[in-house]
């Protein structure tokens, strides 16, 4: 009798058991203020994205989270820097904690939480929803990319702006994921820039899926969603058509979602193909958008800064110390650096109301 092959699992080399979402939101749950404080969020969001709001969305923090307490320490300063921006200006936090990577590399918070390739990833859910928390019990705002198309489960209710990134935004499995998410969503242009996938994905997005997932007892399901009807493009330029935060792109961009039957409603990402991944270079996209705003182009919506306690970034794994609040994945901004940015933002928006 011939030997049986194994055809199964035959790249597998080890399993975990996966903490189950309803057992991490038992072990965390959502309180009464962050949920108050998610709720406003989301409504405001979409009125600013809307045009019924005159102020802009501003999403602005670390490429990634690494260190919660730094990023909580950002939170603190950023709040209190917008504060008196707050009839021009409404603050998102970036929390990132999934980090897309060309090849190999760090995968973030939650894949590897201990930075050291161990990938306690039940770990990593648990801080990310503190991490979460902690901002909405501060009476803030989160932005986040959906990347793991399962994470979201975690603590999707914790998160008042969601963002499909530039990788997957032609990914089906993430249209249909946006289609059931409970807050406004991002797409954001290819990576090479074409902007069709992305209007393409809104517009997928705001349809009805049917879809494979987990359950909150994290039993496998396939959910049926209504559609999102607040999709948006996010602008972040590409490596074949260079930035696109000029006014042509701009005005280019929004007739063609108005071409789509889309609300003209765009947000400018600063950073990535905008700067060249130089994060000093926000600045100049920042001075562009200004002006923009200020000469009447009601299109720009939002923006979005890489920005941290500390400029630039720094490597992990070689040994040496890191340096509190600096980032370890793309450069950053630092926020006393962006503050700045921001004060010019509120004068345009304000001078587009006169």
């Amino acid at each position: 009798m011939s030997k049986k092959e194994s055809t199964d699992d035959i790249r597998i080399s080890k399993a975990r058991p996966l903490i189950t979402p309803w057992v991490l939101a038992d072990e965390l749950p959502l309180s009464a203020r962050a949920g108050a404080t998610v709720a406003a969020s989301r409504s405001t969001i979409e009125a600013i994205l809307a045009g019924k709001d005159p102020r802009l969305l501003a999403i602005v923090g670390p490429c990634s989270v690494h260190d919660p307490a730094a990023l909580l320490d950002f939170a603190d300063r950023f709040q209190a820097a917008a504060a008196p921006l707050s009839d021009a200006i409404f603050p998102v936090l970036r929390v990132y904690f999934e980090k897309p990577r060309t090849v190999v590399g760090w995968k973030g918070l939650i894949n590897d939480p201990d930075l050291d390739g161990s990938f306690h990833i039940n770990r990593g859910l648990h801080v990310a929803r503190k991490v979460l928390l902690d901002v909405a019990e501060r009476g803030m705002a989160a932005a986040s990319e959906f990347l793991d198309t399962t994470f979201g489960q975690y603590y999707a209710d914790l998160v008042s702006f969601g963002a499909i990134g530039a990788r997957t935004v032609e990914s089906q499995i993430h249209r249909e994921l946006a289609s059931g998410l409970s807050m406004p969503v991002g797409f954001k242009n290819g990576t090479y820039g074409q902007i069709d996938v992305a209007i393409d994905a809104i517009r997928s997005a705001s349809h009805s899926h049917w879809f494979p997932s987990l359950t909150k007892e994290g039993t496998p399901a396939i959910l049926e969603s209504t559609g999102n009807p607040h999709g948006y493009l996010i602008l972040r330029g590409g490596k074949q058509t260079g930035p696109n935060y000029g006014a042509e792109a701009v005005k280019a961009a929004a007739t063609a979602l108005a071409a789509a039957d889309l609300p003209p409603s765009l947000i400018v990402d600063c950073s990535h193909g905008n700067s060249g991944k130089d994060p000093q270079k926000q600045a100049v996209v920042v001075s562009s958008l200004c002006e923009q705003i200020q000469t009447g182009e009601h299109a720009i919506r939002g923006v979005m800064l890489e920005s941290h306690l500390v400029a630039g970034s720094q490597s992990i794994g070689d040994g040496s110390e890191l340096t509190y609040g600096k980032s370890i994945t793309d450069a950053c901004l630092s926020l006393e650096d962006s503050v700045p940015l921001l004060q010019q933002l509120a004068a345009a928006v304000r001078m587009q109301g006169q």
